[in-house]
Parts: C-alpha cells; sequence; structure tokens
C-alpha cells in the first residue's frame, strides 16, 4: 500500500517563501504518514510578469530549486515530484516547464518537459488570455517513471486535455498519472474534475492531481481541488481552495486485480 499526498499551494512572486511554504506542506504530508507526495505546477513562482520565471531558470541538475527538492526528499525519505519548474532550453527567451521526480535519497530518477502548451483565450470579453508559448518551449516526448511501487505516467496541467498522452503509456503499463496544475478559476470550474476523473477511468490507473489553488495576483487565480482519483473515478482526497494537502492510500495491487476482472485496456481495437 503507498500513501500519497497532493499539495496545494498559492504560490506568489516571492521564491523563498515559496519555498518556505512547499516545506512546511512537505513535512506535514511526511508526519500524515505520506511516502509520496506532489507539488503543483510552478510551485516556486507565479508572477504577473510571465518573463519572471526565466529570471529563475536552471540548468538541468543543478541549481537551487533542484537541490531544494533533492534535499526535502532525502530529509523526508519521501517519493517527491516537484510539480514543474523552469529549466533552460537551448533558446535563452523560453524555458521547459519540467516536473522531476526525486527518489527518497534525493536522486532525481525522472525528468518530464510538458509537450502541450495553454496557448488560449479563456474570455475574449474579460481579456483572459494565456500564451505560455512566449516563455516556454514544448516538451519532445512522453516520460514514463519507473519506481519499485509501479510505473508514473507523467504530465502536466494542460495535457490533461489530450488522452491520447497517456494511451500512448500503457505499453509501460502505468500504475499512476501525475498531473501537477494551476489551472484557471474559469476552466478549473467546468473542467478540472471531470478531466482527472475521465484520465482515471480510461487508463484504470490512479490519478495524482496537486494544483495550485488561490488569488496569486491581479491577473491570476487559479482553481485549486487538489485530489487523488482512484482507478473507478472515486476521488479519494481533495483540497479545495488556499494551500494544505490531503493524502490517501493507494492499493497497487488491487488496481492491477481491477484490470484483470474489468480488462477494457485489453480490448482495444485502435491504437492498440
Amino acid at each position: 500500500m503507498l500513501r500519497a499526498a497532493v499539495i496545494q499551494m498559492v504560490s506568489g512572486a516571492d521564491v523563498g517563501q515559496n519555498l518556505t511554504d512547499a516545506a512546511n506542506l512537505i513535512g506535514a504530508a511526511k508526519a500524515a504518514g505520506a511516502t509520496f507526495a506532489a507539488l503543483p505546477e510552478f510551485f516556486a513562482i507565479i508572477s504577473a510578469d510571465e518573463r519572471a520565471k526565466l529570471a529563475i531558470r536552471e540548468t538541468f541538475g543543478h541549481g537551487p530549486l533542484q537541490d531544494f527538492l533533492s534535499a526535502q526528499a532525502r530529509q523526508h525519505g519521501i517519493w517527491l515530484l516537484g510539480g514543474t519548474l523552469p529549466i533552460q532550453s537551448d533558446e535563452p527567451e523560453r524555458v521547459y516547464n519540467s516536473s522531476l521526480l526525486f527518489d527518497p535519497q534525493g536522486n532525481c530518477v525522472a525528468r518530464y518537459d510538458k509537450m502541450h502548451l495553454f496557448d488560449v483565450y479563456v474570455d475574449r470579453e474579460k481579456r483572459e488570455q494565456y500564451n505560455e508559448s512566449a516563455t516556454m518551449k514544448h516538451g519532445a516526448q512522453p516520460v514514463v517513471a519507473t519506481t519499485p511501487f509501479g510505473n508514473i505516467g507523467m504530465s502536466a496541467c494542460y495535457d490533461l486535455r489530450f488522452p491520447e498522452l497517456y494511451r500512448g503509456m500503457h505499453a509501460q503499463d502505468i500504475v499512476m498519472i501525475t498531473a501537477p496544475s494551476a489551472f484557471t478559476a474559469r476552466t478549473g470550474e467546468k473542467h478540472w474534475e471531470i478531466l482527472l476523473r475521465a484520465r482515471a477511468v480510461e487508463n484504470l490507473c490512479y490519478v495524482i492531481a496537486p494544483g495550485q489553488g488561490g488569488v496569486h495576483n491581479e491577473k491570476r487565480t487559479t482553481w485549486g481541488h487538489s485530489m487523488i482519483v482512484d482507478p473507478w473515478g472515486e476521488i479519494l482526497c481533495s483540497v479545495e481552495t488556499g494551500p494544505g494537502f490531503a493524502c490517501a492510500n493507494l492499493d497497487i495491487e488491487g488496481l492491477h486485480a481491477l484490470r484483470l476482472s474489468f480488462p477494457a485496456l485489453s480490448h482495444r481495437r485502435l491504437g492498440s
């Protein structure tokens, strides 16, 4: 049995404060028995200035944000999904939005660069527009992380709207999808829970979805409602708004038994 935690934050422009908040929540999740914890997208910074993330970009394998994640995983002896953070690309004005997974020894064992970037008008009348590709670069490929408790299909936020990403991961027998996010309040209210439960049901796996949840600045409010969903589409735990965490036990053996009794994945006729 794996005890997992989703950590919800309301990150701002002060990186130091965000790391302090993250450390406190990781520690609280560990105290509640978590052996796997997941931070949200942009856990280290959400600023009204979208270019602020460029100033804290890091080379993969080096930097204070990665050192922080490594130290937290090692200190608490947990698997830690570092939400997402800006990792240097080959373009000076754009970074990768990267999700990193650390083992209990503090080693980074997997890196996923977000493939689908959020370039949309959420509300034309209110001029609520997002253009992630202005400061971020698309990732090139899906990533499945190998762990002792099963393989993890890594993703982030807007990826949830592209089910083909997860279907392609089943050749590597994923038992869990991670989706650190910063869903807007408007899209989150309409689509967040639906997307998470759909991804869980259609892939017969757990979905771990930590999010940002609150008012960050005059330009950004996020939906929150971080949750863990089981393979049958049931919400096991959740945090509505504001900073916090929630834990649930994941029955990986039970997941495999469910797949044997309800073998929908083996019934596929397209893309199999």
